[in-house]
């Protein structure tokens, strides 16, 4: 395991503090991220870090706003995340880029970059049947082209939720 992604997820894992549910989805949605680097290209310090820390804000949100939703997400999360980088000695661009995609991780359209495009995917590939009824598949093909951003995001989706699993993964 890469030296960076290590260091992430002992942060995150560290500042949730034992909250499984969180730490569960931040591992999948890295997991997933990672799928998307190989498929799409991208930075990797950026995808990663972007996918370890994009729900670090939650607890915050719940404590200030009383609502872990999205929005209330992307206003606490990126400096939570700031300060867990800046002691991780990534550089200030890199800083910059991962508080951004957290920051609208729940607003596609704001951010078009390749790196935003593959955490929102490995967002959804974890979200998607707590999101939807995926037992349409009809819908859940339709769903899936409006949804996901990334062609790779898009296999994957269709490998993993779609009955026709033939589909290759990484084309």
């Amino acid at each position: 395991m890469n030296d960076t992604k290590v260091a992430l997820i002992q942060a995150m894992e560290s500042y949730f503090n034992g909250d499984t549910k969180r730490i569960d989805h931040a591992h999948k949605v890295t997991d997933y991220a990672e799928k998307l680097l190989e498929g799409e290209g991208g930075n990797y310090s950026i995808v990663m870090g972007a996918a370890v820390l994009h729900d670090i804000g939650i607890h915050e949100a719940e404590r200030k706003h009383g609502s872990n939703s999205g929005k209330f997400q992307e206003i606490e999360g990126p400096p939570i995340a700031r300060e867990i980088l800046a002691k991780l000695e990534f550089e200030a661009g890199q800083v910059n880029e991962i508080c951004e995609i957290i920051a609208h991780h729940h607003s596609p359209g704001k951010i078009t970059t390749r790196n935003f495009g593959m955490l929102y995917d490995a967002d959804w590939l974890v979200n998607l049947s707590d999101e939807y009824n995926i037992k349409d598949q009809q819908k859940l093909e339709n769903i899936i082209d409006r949804v996901f951003l990334t062609q790779t995001g898009k296999a994957l989706a269709r490998t993993i939720y779609l009955k026709d699993k033939s589909q290759e993964i990484l084309r």
